[in-house]
């Protein structure tokens, strides 16, 4: 691996923002106009209804975060992170290839589980791999993570930007296309310096370099399982799970990672044979986990309720494409990334500094306000006018400031509190609990049927009094717990 370095960050740390930036540009670009496109009765698209199309949104971004945890699983095991990271750019790549050219519902599809697939083996191990280029830890490692997302967001910017005007302007299969160009651009980059700037970061799975003997399934691990299985029977025999629509499948696929994930942090805590310092710390991340949850639940309406607001409902200044307004929230990113970093930096020279738990609850409160502003906007929109785009505007302010005083900090944390050898896992448990808040946003927006609109305000206000009361139940747990995240903020 090259030794040379960048701004005094390791020349990888560029390689793998730029790799990210290309494959965000793909994701969010397709996003922006995809339940635009399920909805679509007039210009090509799938002409479904809100339910409908809501449920399949949910159902697809659920599933490219879920399929993070297999594919954590997969690098730690089978692939290596480079390996699972080339391989995954070439199935996101394949499936927006698909996703170009006008065809059934059955192949359009199986272009997104292309997609889903393919962004579940690259997205927790390309986090991993920069976590391994700083084994120092340490200020420089938030401040690379800093970098890092940056460059998820100048993608997310340049795909809604380019994605959705082609999309809705000229035609939703261009858009769809330039999302698997953006990826290949990614993956050029990455086949051309990956040897030199990586070295051997990530290139072999942990299984096979850990010298430690493997300890055979421990008998509450098989209960735990067991325990699962005929949870599941259980809710399949009653009839709890329900598979006659998309509304159903969609819900059923909630319940069902929630099961999942309760049984593998109860595996992890009780059954992995951890000290009582990494117990405390996979708690602070089972209650990260929770609130994550909630966050994205509320922040990821940007492209399922918020997008159906932004098309139907509010004002659009000098005629731009409805999906340019989720631009405010990279744009807010690029922005304002440096000065809440600063901000971090001079409160902690005073010793002022939140603690971890404390900044997750200021994300919350912070979304809680910009949905009370939606209230305000979906008032406006009952009486017959328009909303001003200034509604958006502030909401998406507030919403970003939010995502960066939880989900950077998150991130890091994962990486930080995570027993090393489960790293790529407990990363796709990170992503999990973002794929189980695009699935809420996603079943959210089902309930925005044109001939229910007053229902508006109320949809929003209950956003609102979660998050309030989840934020405040995190801030009245970080005064008992502040001695377990061994001094992280």
């Amino acid at each position: 691996m090259s030794d040379k370095k960048f701004l005094g960050h390791p020349r990888g740390l560029f390689l793998l923002f730029i790799v990210e930036m290309w494959e965000r540009f793909s994701y969010y670009g397709m996003r922006a106009i995809l339940l635009l496109f399920l909805l679509d009765k007039t210009k090509g698209g799938m002409g479904l209804n809100e339910g409908e199309g809501g449920a399949i949104y949910g159902l697809y971004t659920f599933s490219v975060y879920l399929l993070s945890l297999p594919g954590g699983w997969l690098a730690d095991n089978i692939f290596g992170q480079r390996k699972s990271i080339w391989y995954g750019g070439l199935a996101i790549m394949a499936g927006h290839v698909v996703l170009a050219f006008p065809a059934s519902q059955t192949v359009f599809f199986a272009g997104l589980a292309l997609v889903a697939i393919g962004t579940g083996l690259l997205k927790p191990n390309i986090s991993s791999i920069v976590s391994e280029l700083y084994p120092e830890g340490g200020a420089i490692r938030d401040a690379a993570f800093s970098i890092f997302y940056m460059g998820i967001n100048m993608g997310s910017f340049l795909g809604i930007t380019i994605v959705g005007y082609l999309g809705q302007k000229i035609g939703w299969h261009y858009g769809f296309g330039a999302a698997a160009i953006a990826m290949l651009l990614g993956l050029v980059a990455y086949r051309l310096f990956a040897s030199t700037y990586l070295g051997e970061k990530g290139l072999y799975p942990k299984a096979s370099i850990d010298t430690e003997e493997k300890t055979p399934v421990k008998t509450l691990t098989w209960i735990l399982i067991g325990s699962l299985f005929i949870f599941l029977v259980i809710m399949q025999v009653s009839g709890t799970f329900k598979w006659d629509s998309k509304q159903a499948v969609a819900a059923s696929m909630g319940v069902l990672a929630i099961a999942v994930v309760m049984t593998y942090f109860l595996n992890m805590f009780f059954a992995s044979g951890f000290d009582r310092v990494e117990q405390k710390r996979l708690a602070i991340l089972f209650i990260l986990f929770w609130g994550a949850v909630l966050f994205w639940a509320g922040f990821e309406q940007q492209g399922s309720s918020l997008q159906i607001f932004a098309d139907r409902y509010s004002e659009l200044p000098f005629g731009m494409p409805s999906s340019w307004f989720q631009n405010f929230n990279p744009f807010y990113i690029l922005v304002f990334a440096p000065v809440v970093g600063g901000i971090w930096v001079f409160l902690e020279k005073r010793g002022l500094n939140p603690p971890l738990l404390i900044k997750f609850s200021i994300g919350l409160f912070l979304l809680a306000l910009g949905y009370y502003i939606m209230v305000i906007g979906a008032k406006t929109a009952l009486s017959g006018v328009k909303a001003s785009a200034w509604i958006l505007t502030f909401t998406y302010l507030f919403h970003t400031l939010g995502e960066l005083c939880l989900s950077p900090v998150g991130l890091s944390a994962y990486t930080k509190l995570a027993p090393k050898k489960y790293l790529s896992q407990l990363m796709g448990i990170w992503f999990v609990a973002a794929a189980l808040g695009n699935l809420f946003a996603g079943l959210f927006a089902g309930g925005f049927d044109e001939e229910n609109i007053h229902q508006m305000p109320e949809m929003f206000m209950s956003i609102v009094w979660f998050c309030l009361v989840v934020g405040s139940i995190i801030f009245i747990l970080q005064r008992p717990l502040k001695n377990w995240t061994g001094g992280i903020k």
